[in-house]
């Protein structure tokens, strides 16, 4: 069953034009110029109970406006969205108790308060009985590990303790459906991977339909099945991460450690040498010609370990950004 609902969603605004000096700054005054900005054009997807989707663009590709239309705080210059049916720029309470955004980089916490009373406050706010509040906040602080820090006013805790804290208040009305905004933005290694861990619990737990945007793709991969890719504005891919990084990696990495070193031009012989260090050779080869390299390696060198990978995954959705005419 479909939760999420966006069909030909566009966001456009208009930019006032100013020149420069006193005389631009009259005429704008008296008489001002308008030029539009297309943020998003003619989105639509849909995505199901229980889904984790990625939610993938280069910076100004138009993602955060689309997930500001998604949670209801701007509303679309065309298109319809369906958020647990109901329109998310009206604000219905039912919709409002139904969904919640996370943005890494802001915060809703008070700074100077305990995160604990921070949490009452919400529970306030969402009418959530005082015996459910309690079971709540037990359960999610011990999945967050964050239980004894909740009595630390905010601006004590580290940055991994606050982004922990920011969820659990986003969670503490178990919503149906979970938009998030470089959830990890800013983390050490150790904080990314417990809210990996933690978004991907609550999903198996609670069935919780999840957004995310990042740009951090160990969230994606770790994550996200499914993605969505958009670029100026526009949807250009909707589908499996794996078969997108199959499409568009026309080359595999092929690792030799070899019993002795070689110089780099025998090697060129065997494929595009990408690195080079002592006796670890690591090649770039098209996938058509995998097959004959290997053996070729096989057969002409002496090897004591290959191995053959796809290159990182943010290589590849990099190269598909950074095409001036992006064919999918």
């Amino acid at each position: 069953m479909s939760v999420i609902n966006v069909k030909n969603l566009s966001k456009t605004y208009k930019v006032s034009l100013k020149k420069p000096g006193f005389k631009g700054t009259i005429d704008h005054f008296f008489k001002r110029t308008y030029r539009d900005i297309v943020a998003v054009k003619d989105v639509s997807f849909t995505i199901n109970s229980g889904e984790i989707v990625g939610f993938l663009g280069a910076n100004g590709a138009g993602k955060t406006t689309t997930l500001k239309m998604l949670t209801g705080l701007i509303h679309p210059s065309n298109g319809k969205i369906k958020i647990v049916d109901r329109t998310p720029f009206k604000r219905h309470p039912t919709f409002l108790k139904k969904m919640s955004l996370v943005m890494g980089q802001k915060q809703q916490l008070l700074w100077d308060l305990p995160a604990l009373d921070s949490l009452k406050i919400n529970a306030a706010v969402y009418e959530i009985p005082d015996k459910i509040f309690q079971q709540r906040l037990q359960e999610l602080s011990e999945m967050l590990s964050i239980k004894e820090q909740l009595n630390q006013p905010v601006r004590k805790l580290s940055l991994g303790q606050r982004m922990k804290a920011e969820l659990l208040a986003a969670l503490l009305h178990h919503p149906q459906v979970l938009f998030l905004d470089e959830p990890t933005l800013g983390l050490d290694v150790n904080s990314q991977a417990a809210i990996r861990s933690f978004l991907k619990e609550y999903n198996e737990r609670y069935e919780a339909t999840i957004l995310l945007t990042s740009h951090y793709m160990a969230d994606i991969t770790a994550l996200c099945e499914r993605v969505l890719l958009i670029h100026e504005g526009q949807l250009i891919y909707d589908g499996n991460l794996e078969d997108l990084v199959e499409k568009f990696t026309p080359y595999k990495e092929v690792n030799v450690e070899l019993s002795y070193p070689l110089s780099s031009e025998k090697l060129a012989h065997y494929g595009q040498v990408e690195t080079m260090k002592g006796q670890e050779v690591r090649f770039l080869v098209k996938q058509e010609d995998l097959t004959d390299t290997i053996a070729k390696i096989l057969a002409q060198l002496e090897v004591n370990d290959l191995s053959v990978s796809d290159p990182p995954i943010e290589e590849v959705v990099s190269q598909i950004f950074s095409r001036g005419n992006v064919d999918l």
